[in-house]
């Protein structure tokens, strides 16, 4: 493979922690997971320096992908936190049947959630089950038995994992004192007997068979008991220790195997998004679009806005990396359209068409809600409507979705009375008006908990409104100030635009708003005054008001002044960035930090996780929440390495609030950059505890359970509980639960998914509990995997048919071709697809006459490239490999079929390139 490469994707380096879960010398969890990535990553390209330029010369991937190595590497984390105890995860007490079994039928989940472009659901599983097959090579004594490259029936369910010892048989003796480096018995390496260490934390009750070997440690209590010791490598002072970088290279090549099997199943296009890189920008273009009879404007809008995206992005790095409608009307929402095709999208497009409804509301909230639980994090939506909300209970349920996904929300409402009101003169319009400013009241609440707009406009002005879309899907984009007065007054706020930001742009909701903004350099100019130099270019439409100003680097002032409410946003084009997570300590026997997936805790401490990106050099100097008053909360910033900070906070805040992060890039003080960024999305905090955790498969046709518990930390009382699934399945779940303060209370909710439910689908469960008299509210929200039952676990296989050649010692002018039969067995599911993985031949395919289960492949080559492999995947995804080669006028047919792609040894090899660069590049 290509150094400049691996050199390229390092380059997009992302920070990392934890095998224990905290940093150290000792190779973690997060650096095993990686670095497999990275090097998966790269092989997922075609070897010419072409494409590697293209890779490295795609910066507006790089925040997309380091947030999904975030992701992956923190659900990765989350098993020692949420599992620890739990031995078939970490396969402890020789579980080897059951971890296999966790990583198979993971992998079917991930790679079924790729095929339906779910990647956020196949990230979160991809996580989980690296933490088992990581943990196989520290906690067994794979590496004691002498093996020299991975386990990859790991990865399969129809093959042996290995000679396991039985219960009754003894494994260990003592260590010789804190020297556990023979402790294993000789017999148990002579004949390859497969074992792992016992572990338990409870004194006096943790315990292990008799002859057993255990984890080791001084948490673990069974390393007390004879025989004493332990033998696991998670870091270099474990009771193996000597052993802990053979299992860790070990682990970084069974993952890069892993991975590599997955992406032999996907592609690599699909692979590549799964991973955060896209070929444009990492957003998609996502519409939920009202189609009752009243909207045939709004929707030609669409279209013409589309297709001058589509006409001047495709190719370019603003392309979208995917286009989703969700059209609704009453009583019918969806379905959801998700494609990366545009030409595939405005056909669909032309397709759609204004007719029903009836009524003066319509399900808008319904179809925001599948919008925002499908479309990727960070997406910027769009929703055309003229009416109000008909589901108007679903307004906690989505704005716990916008927080969740960080998305941003915007509305472009069609014939409101505001507008109306100001054009009296059109009394034919106002006499049709179907919402009301108080209607609208609550699409401005959930757009501004969004960091988006809603924009009020005549039906005659949607061509002038749709630019916001134009502007908005450009890549890159970063939030400089966001702010609300509700009811307005006069403010003074202020920005700093750094010298990496381009198109710093002002937007403007609300009416009889005067503006004045004042550069750096001291210069004045009101939004009125179009003879100033400040502002470039401007427009007014509706209740929005555009302004463009001049790149002036520094610290700016916008003064607002209005008694009617207004939303100010200022954005701009930056590489830098920041990502960022509310965390909490664990509670369990390992030190470390979860991702929270609910709302903080009010008016306490709490921690957040902040990394940047767009740069290496780039530091975080201060954090604030910043309240809806303007009152701000700082933190105090620690470094982790690698672009991540760990930020305590002293006291969460308990009123609406924004997250602000400032920071330095430079080499030196004097040529240091000074930059801001804002969260778009306002967060809120809670005195209400909810947990759920549902790292389960659910299965079409079969009912499936989420138990989860509340507490109040505020008075108690009963509690509304509210349970929804964005694909409406059937659902069961208590209505209320009687809380007294401090203490916890249980309920389940119960999905059942239609049988005919599409495998790698997943549905998104939102729980929430309010308080009495709803001063209070907190969520969890789940994304659960839907997998149909799979009975073929077995790869496909190649018969040669016939191989030829008329090669001579001038190669160039000589050919070599091949014809083989590709099938999936009697009891397979079909083969799927044939790609060339090697060879620089034409490979042709075809379905077999009469019989669609058997695939045909004719190969051609020149004699001076006389090797090829194929790759052949199944319909569940289970991927083989076909290799043929034609060497000096004799035949050499290999053809096998092998889940395990890669050579171990190349792995291996690949590892050792990438800590060497790692290392000269300074990451270490």
């Amino acid at each position: 493979m290509s150094s400049l490469g691996l050199l390229c994707f390092l380059l997009l380096h992302t920070g990392a922690q934890g095998f224990g879960i905290l940093p150290g010398e000792s190779l973690n969890h997060l650096e095993i997971t990686e670095r497999a990535i990275l090097n998966t990553a790269v092989q997922a390209q075609p070897f010419t320096a072409g494409a590697v330029a293209a890779a490295c010369g795609a910066p507006k991937s790089a925040k997309s992908f380091r947030k999904a190595i975030r992701f992956i590497t923190l659900m990765n984390i989350r098993v020692d936190i949420r599992h620890a105890l739990n031995a078939s995860f970490h396969f402890d007490e020789e579980m080897f049947v059951q971890g296999r079994k966790i990583i198979t039928e993971g992998k079917m989940a991930v790679k079924a959630s790729n095929k339906q472009q779910n990647y956020e659901a196949a990230r979160q599983k991809l996580g989980e089950i690296f933490h088992p097959l990581q943990d196989f090579y520290s906690h067994s004594n794979w590496v004691e038995l002498g093996n020299k490259q991975p386990n990859s029936n790991l990865i399969r369910s129809d093959t042996s994992i290995g000679n396991i010892a039985e219960e009754s048989r003894a494994t260990c003796r003592n260590c010789d004192g804190d020297d556990c480096r023979n402790n294993i018995l000789e017999d148990i390496i002579r004949e390859g007997v497969l074992t792992s260490g016992y572990f338990g934390i409870v004194p006096l009750v943790s315990t292990k068979p008799k002859g057993k070997c255990s984890h080791g440690g001084a948490v673990d209590q069974t390393s007390t008991i004879e025989p004493k010791g332990g033998i696991n490598k998670d870091s270099f002072d474990a009771s193996h220790g000597h052993l802990h970088t053979d299992a860790a290279n070990m682990a970084i090549a069974a993952t890069s195997g892993l991975l590599e099997d997955i992406r032999g199943d996907a592609g690599d296009r699909p692979f590549l998004e799964m991973i955060g890189i896209s070929k444009g920008s990492s957003k998609a273009l996502c519409f939920v679009i009202d189609t009752t009879q009243s909207m045939s404007d709004d929707i030609a809008a669409v279209r013409d806005v589309t297709s001058l995206i589509i006409n001047s992005e495709v190719g370019t790095e603003d392309e979208p990396a995917a286009y989703i409608l969700v059209p609704f009307n009453d009583p019918d929402v969806g379905p959801l359209i998700k494609t990366t095709d545009p030409k595939a999208f405005k056909d669909i497009l032309d397709t759609l068409s204004a007719s029903g409804g009836g009524d003066e509301e319509e399900l808008s909230l319904s179809g925001l809600q599948l919008a925002l639980s499908s479309a990727p994090s960070n997406s910027e939506i769009f929703l055309f409507t003229d009416a109000p909300a008909k589901d108007k209970d679903l307004k906690s349920t989505v704005i716990a979705l916008i927080e969740r996904t960080q998305s941003v929300v915007n509305f472009m409402i069609s014939g409101s009375t505001v507008v109306n009101r100001r054009r009296r003169r059109d009394d034919q319009q106002q006499k049709h008006s179907r919402i009301s400013s108080s209607e609208a009241q609550l699409y401005r609440d959930l757009s501004q908990a969004s960091g988006g707009q809603t924009i009020e406009i005549a039906k005659s002005e949607l061509p002038a409104a749709v630019s916001i879309i134009i502007e908005s899907s450009r890549s890159s984009l970063v939030t400089l100030l966001q702010v609300a007065r509700n009811p307005g007054k006069t403010d003074d706020f202020f920005f700093i635009v750094d010298e990496t930001v381009t198109n710093p742009t002002v937007y403007i909701t609300g009416r009889s708003v005067t503006v004045t903004l004042t550069s750096p350099s001291g210069e004045s100019q009101q939004s009125s005054d179009t003879t100033g130099s400040l502002i470039t270019s401007s427009q007014s439409v509706g209740n929005l008001m555009t302004l463009r100003i001049k790149k002036e680097a520094g610290r700016w002032q916008i003064k607002m002044v209005s008694t009617n409410a207004y939303t100010l946003k200022v954005i701009g084009q930056s590489s830098i960035d920041f990502l960022f997570d509310f965390v909490e300590a664990s509670q369990g026997p390992f030190q470390g930090f979860d991702a929270l997936e609910t709302r903080p805790r009010a008016g306490v401490n709490g921690s957040l996780l902040v990394s940047l990106t767009g740069s290496d050099t780039a530091k975080v100097t201060e954090v604030a929440l910043v309240e809806s008053s303007g009152s701000e909360i700082k933190g105090v910033v620690e470094s982790q390495g690698s672009g991540t900070f760990l930020v305590h906070i002293d006291r969460i805040p308990t009123v609406e609030f924004v997250v602000r992060v400032k920071g330095e890039d430079g080499v030196s003080p004097r040529a240091s950059i000074v930059f801001q960024r804002q969260t778009s999305t306002t967060f809120r905090s809670s005195n209400l505890t909810i947990t759920a955790n549902s790292n389960s498969i659910l299965t079409p046709g079969t009912p499936f359970s989420v138990p989860f518990s509340v507490m109040t930390n505020g008075t108690g009382g009963n509690f509304t509980i509210r349970a929804n699934n964005n694909k409406l399945f059937h659902s069961t779940s208590p209505t209320s639960l009687l809380l007294e303060a401090g203490k916890s209370a249980n309920g389940t909710v119960t999905l059942l998914a239609p049988l005919n439910t599409p495998s790698g689908t997943d549905v998104t469960l939102t729980i929430e509990a309010e308080a009495p008299g709803g001063k209070d509210t907190n969520y969890v929200v789940l994304r659960i995997p839907i997998i149909n039952t799979v009975t073929d676990f077995t790869q496909p296989v190649c018969e040669l048919l016939s191989l030829q050649s008329n090669c001579t010692e001038n190669c160039s002018l000589t050919s070599w071709e091949l014809f083989v039969r590709v099938t999936d067995g009697v009891e397979g599911t079909g083969v799927s697809n044939v790609s060339l993985k090697k060879g620089n031949g034409t490979l042709n395919t075809s379905l077999a006459a009469g019989n669609e289960n058997i695939t045909m492949v004719s190969y051609f080559s020149s004699c001076c490239s006389p090797e090829m492999e194929l790759r052949v995947v199944d319909r569940v995804g289970n991927v083989g490999t076909c290799s043929y080669s034609f060497r000096g006028g004799s035949q050499a047919a290999l053809s096998f079929s092998t889940k395990v792609t890669q050579s171990p040894l190349l792995c291996l090899s690949i590892v050792v390139l990438g800590l060497h660069l790692l290392t000269e590049l300074g990451i270490q």
